[in-house]
């Protein structure tokens, strides 16, 4: 029981659907950042105060900032999307605020929302909670993408984004901007929406800031922005072997490709 590096993590039934997808991407070369993943028995460990867990999850080198992020069993898988249902904690820059940020990620498993969430499509038995553990990505604009129009079904790319960390897409802080992209690279219509506010990088956590007037209405995306997604979309794509609903990030010049679930008609934002 100790952390494992994500690139090498294929066992849905300790890890999650989404350190799974994870770990699949990068060992196909995809653009996933670096990290670790926690099982369900060491995230379980940590909760409960178990010495040997928190002394390894203090030997998790913390060169820069990490996100901490959920992979619950049967989360993001093809039956159901769990997202936003439990709990991500963002921009953790010591091994104190790392295992605090762990426990928050296990309570959430059991948070009523999450349990409403979970008697609704019929899951059954007690909630566990697997963690991933990736670099944080300070990111200047991103948002979520579908490789197939999540309600018309139509072969386009649907992209939503906003400025800086897409949790103000999902957490619906912000109107983002909406794209739909041809498969074959046309833009089929573009919407600037209204994102008066950015979640960015802060000395503890996150924080929400004020966008400068001129971006609240300003396309977050450029056409080489909207080229890089929609290719990256169709890897994606393959390597499901489904349609894909992803969270990206540009970070300067990088793109950087947080997570892939397959779509599915169940699922929250």
């Amino acid at each position: 029981m100790s952390p494992v590096p994500l690139r090498e993590v294929a066992d849905l039934a300790r890890f999650g659907g989404k350190a799974v997808a994870l770990g699949h991407a990068l060992r196909h070369g995809l653009p996933v950042p670096n990290g670790v993943a926690l099982s369900t028995d060491f995230v379980d460990a940590t909760a409960s105060g178990d010495a040997t867990a928190h002394a390894q999850l203090h030997d998790i080198a913390l060169h820069r900032p990490v996100a901490v992020r959920s992979s619950a069993i049967g989360e993001d898988g093809a039956a159901a999307s769990f997202a936003g249902q439990h709990l991500s904690v963002l921009h953790v820059r010591t091994h104190a605020h790392l295992t605090h940020a762990v426990r928050e990620v296990h309570a959430s498993g059991t948070a009523a929302a999450a349990i409403a969430y979970r008697a609704h499509l019929g899951v059954g038995g007690p909630p566990r909670m697997a963690v991933v553990v990736q670099e944080m990505v300070a990111a200047d604009r991103a948002g979520v993408l579908f490789t197939r129009h999540p309600v018309t079904g139509k072969d386009e790319c649907v992209i939503e984004s906003t400025w800086g960390l897409g949790e103000a897409v999902v957490n619906g802080r912000v109107t983002p901007d909406s794209y739909r992209v041809a498969r074959d690279g046309r833009v089929l219509e573009q919407r600037a929406g209204y994102k008066d506010v950015a979640i960015r990088p802060a000395e503890h956590g996150t924080a929400e800031v004020p966008v400068p007037d001129a971006l609240i209405g300003a396309h977050s995306l450029e056409a080489s922005h909207l080229a890089r997604l929609t290719a990256l979309a169709r890897q994606c794509e393959a390597l499901l072997g489904a349609p894909a609903d992803l969270e990206w990030a540009f970070e300067g010049d990088t793109l950087w490709l947080l997570q892939q679930r397959p779509i599915t008609k169940t699922r929250t934002r």
